[in-house]
């Protein structure tokens, strides 16, 4: 979709926003003004004319931007093109958000296709914006992979893969080892498997460096356990571990980019199955942290895993910790699917990462972390339970999983991102299927601050 430009022969795309078009016109010669009149070019976002030269080629392309630059401005434009080499002429510094707009437009989970469409390409000059383009392409990939080919030892694969191209370590803790270690939570929720549940652990960067430590909650699929989801629930459920997946595309991004922080990723993953050695509502689980949690909800087991790596990471006091996980149902409906739920315990933090997000466009909304909701968390057999009960229990989930987590995380700056991870519906640079949400926010505010 994106290559980095080498000089090649390409066809030219020039862009048009609709305030300049009138003006635009008529800089033109008489053939070129008369032919977009006659076709009704009127510089809409991703509508576009191809002008032919004098041996009946390409000569141009001339894109609609609509009022202004975006990533939707040219999403969808690749699908519309022929295949070939193509360069954008005078988008200037707008060029960037209009390349990866029209790369994440193009893109196409291909790996199962039998025929795949040649796509064009578009030559771009930054080597920046092929890495972004690089992990949010991961990041899909990882999310429309099969579970059956995503189960926790094919995740572990994929972090060792990302890992091994920038001299990273990985250790797996996996199946009894878990145990011993004290990942109580890990291991109940993933035992039911036929892919034993793990820990993964990817570290890079200078020992000196402030310490940045990514969580990404790893349920390679996710049945609800013996609360067994209905089959309309189960469909996406793929997806689960979208929250891994966001954290191998960002670590991706931060190595490739070579930020100086130490960097550090933690995954459990795990597949919430069910067999005679699930794990049950009603069940207490001791967590890495010490925390006893009675199971009110096998369903509830993202908070389950994300605890212990929790609970791990905020034992080395990083700098900053971040979790990305698609968590709940309730900030899809507080939000939609399009906008991720932003949980922080530091308000300087969530404000310059706000204002990160805003710059990129890659919108966050916060959410708060409201204290009195911590009592929708007791249990009378145990220190927590992992769901609100009671008369409380149909109210304010995505605050009360935020909440579950906080009690893991101690002192430490700490963003929490409750995402869908998927579009739903096909929309300018956002096809039906895995999706990067948040990670270029957060991205562009660890770059802002360590970078």
């Amino acid at each position: 979709m994106l290559s980095l430009d080498d000089g090649r022969t390409a066809t030219a795309i020039e862009v048009v926003a609709e305030p300049e078009l009138a003006a635009w016109r008529a800089a033109q010669d008489g053939p070129t003004a008369a032919w977009l009149a006659a076709t009704g070019f009127a510089a809409a976002a991703n509508e576009c004319a191809l002008l032919p030269d004098a041996a009946g080629g390409v000569d141009r392309v001339v894109a609609g931007i609509g009022s202004g630059p975006s990533l939707a401005s040219l999403g969808a434009l690749a699908a519309k093109l022929p295949a070939a080499d193509y360069r954008l002429a005078n988008a200037g510094d707008h060029a960037p958000t209009l390349a990866l707009g029209w790369a994440l437009g193009g893109y196409r989970f291909g790996a199962y296709k039998s025929e795949r469409r040649a796509m064009p390409r578009l030559l771009v000059e930054s080597s920046a914006l092929l890495d972004e383009w690089q992990a949010l392409a991961l990041c899909r990939d990882l999310i429309n992979t099969p579970a059956a080919d995503m189960l926790p030892h094919d995740l572990e694969a994929a972090a060792r893969s990302v890992a091994a191209r920038h001299d990273a370590t990985v250790e797996a803790t996996t199946g009894a080892a878990l145990l011993r270690r004290g990942f109580d939570a890990v291991h109940a929720v993933g035992r039911a498997s036929a892919s034993a549940p793990r820990l993964i652990d990817l570290r890079w960067g200078a020992s000196e460096s402030p310490k940045v430590t990514l969580v990404g909650k790893g349920v390679c699929f996710d049945s609800g356990g013996l609360d067994l989801k209905p089959a309309a629930g189960m469909r996406l459920m793929k997806k689960d571990m979208g929250g891994a997946a966001h954290v191998l595309a960002l670590a991706q991004l931060i190595m490739a980019r070579r930020l100086p922080v130490r960097l550090r990723v933690l995954v459990p993953a795990v597949e919430n199955a069910v067999s005679g050695s699930a794990f049950r509502p009603g069940d207490v689980i001791r967590t890495y942290a010490g925390i006893s949690v009675e199971v009110g909800n096998t369903d509830a087991e993202g908070r389950l895993v994300l605890a212990d790596a929790l609970a791990l990471a905020s034992a080395e006091a990083p700098a900053l910790l971040v979790d990305f996980a698609t968590l709940t149902g309730a900030a899809r409906v507080a939000l939609g699917p399009d906008l991720p739920a932003l949980f922080a315990n530091d308000d300087a933090v969530a404000a310059e990462l706000a204002a990160a997000a805003a710059r990129v466009r890659d919108p966050l909304w916060r959410l708060p972390l409201f204290a009195p909701y911590r009592r929708w968390l007791k249990s009378e057999v145990a220190d927590l339970g992992n769901v609100p009960a009671g008369a409380e229990s149909g109210y304010g989930g995505a605050i009360a999983a935020a909440l579950f987590l906080e009690r893991f995380v101690g002192e430490v700056p700490w963003l929490h991102l409750d995402v869908m991870a998927w579009n739903v519906a096909a929309s300018p640079a956002r096809p039906i299927g895995g999706e990067a949400m948040g990670l270029r926010a957060v991205f562009a505010y660890l770059e802002d601050r360590f970078g």
